[in-house]
């Protein structure tokens, strides 16, 4: 494992310990009942965009038929990780996961194993060199085929709101028809979530970025989004007989023409 700083919370670690996992430390606790005093709804945020994720890569490998999934700044393991999900349905499936976090990779080289007729694989790439990680995914995806491109909860940590669309732009230009964008991240609605967020950047952690509503919508510009929308999470195709209620997390799935 590298070396590990305990003085500064780590979001994938705060993530990982309000979806009650057990790879995280007294700071990131310490973080994670901070936020959460200030945003008290943080906790079942975490729980649903999980949830969302599971749903939407059932949907892809199932109905839609992708084989391929690059699951860029994937944070550290949960229950039903995207090649679990995947490969359940198609054991075939070829799941590239991306960080630069050297924790979250150590994690991913230890715990992510594929099926036996399937490829899962981690990569180190840092979202803001995006045809770095588009040239280490092209050795293992066949980018002849569709590909699930997937960014949950990444792009907030990109403050710069031209440089994240062109970010996104530049890997949805490289992928073929009929690929598909999945994404969520949070929005900034809420003035507790607004306020909380705000306390977590001023400890010191890598900082990370709310948006509006249309500023989320306009990362799918050009594509053909699937019903129901770019909604908030739990409100995308939930399971029959639930009620589910809206949270401050916003995303979707398109297809790329």
């Amino acid at each position: 494992m590298p070396d590990i700083d305990p003085s500064v919370p780590h979001s994938a670690r705060i993530w990982n310990y309000w979806l009650g996992g057990k790879d995280n430390y007294e700071v990131d606790q310490e973080a994670g009942e901070t936020y959460r005093e200030i945003a008290p709804q943080v906790v079942a945020m975490a729980q649903e965009s999980r949830e969302y994720l599971i749903r939407a890569v059932t949907a892809l490998a199932g109905e839609l038929g992708v084989r391929q999934f690059l699951d860029i700044g994937v944070g550290l393991p949960a229950n039903d990780n995207t090649h679990e999900v995947a490969q359940r349905i198609a054991p075939r499936a070829k799941v590239v996961y991306v960080d630069n976090d050297p924790v979250v990779l150590a994690h991913a080289q230890a715990l992510f194993y594929a099926t036996p007729e399937g490829i899962t694989d981690s990569i180190d790439g840092d979202l803001h060199d995006p045809e770095k990680i588009l040239d280490e995914a092209r050795r293992i995806l066949d980018f002849n085929q569709p590909v699930a491109l997937m960014l949950m909860g990444i792009l907030g940590h990109i403050p710069d709101d031209q440089e994240a669309r062109a970010i996104v732009r530049h890997l949805h230009a490289a992928l073929p028809s009929g690929s598909y964008f999945v994404h969520y991240d949070g929005i900034d609605t809420d003035p507790e979530l607004a306020k909380a967020q705000q306390g977590y950047n001023d400890t010191g952690a890598v900082p990370y970025v709310l948006r509006s509503p249309e500023q989320i919508a306009a990362f799918y510009d050009g594509l053909d989004v699937l019903d129901p929308g770019i909604v908030s999470c739990p409100l995308w195709r939930p399971a029959p007989g639930t009620a589910p209620e809206r949270t401050d997390i916003y995303g979707g799935v398109a297809r790329m023409p």
